[in-house]
């Protein structure tokens, strides 16, 4: 019994460890309309100036911008990807376009960042 007990208990925890590793997006309805949050429920964003699966979103940038970040054993599912960046840290994307969440932005909801840089950034939309 204890053995089965043993067994299963190491076949949940493979099976969290590698649930942990994917990624699934949820949507919200926001002021802005229907858009993409990470598990905290805070609004995900697209860069313009990101091109070929390539974050430009770097240093100052990322501070404003977080990363949405991707384990070190992440795999890619569906739309979503896996960037690696400048710093070699992983990060998701969705379609190949890098996702970040804006540090101006409070609480789930909140869409402060769309249209920021001159309309460069943009709310993550399903």
């Amino acid at each position: 019994m204890s053995r089965t007990l043993t067994l299963f208990t190491a076949a949940v925890f493979a099976l969290a460890a590698s649930a942990a590793s994917a990624m699934t997006l949820k949507t919200a309805d926001t002021a802005a309309g229907k858009t993409f949050v990470d598990a905290k429920g805070m609004t995900l964003y697209t860069f313009d100036k990101d091109a070929g699966g390539k974050s430009m979103c770097n240093g100052p940038c990322a501070t404003n911008w977080p990363p949405l970040a991707a384990a070190a054993d992440a795999k890619p599912t569906a739309d979503m990807t896996i960037v690696t960046r400048d710093d070699g840290s992983k990060m998701w994307a969705y379609k190949g376009k890098p996702l970040y969440t804006f540090a101006k932005d409070m609480k789930p909801g909140d869409t402060t960042g769309d249209g920021f840089l001159n309309g460069a950034w943009h709310i993550a939309k399903p």
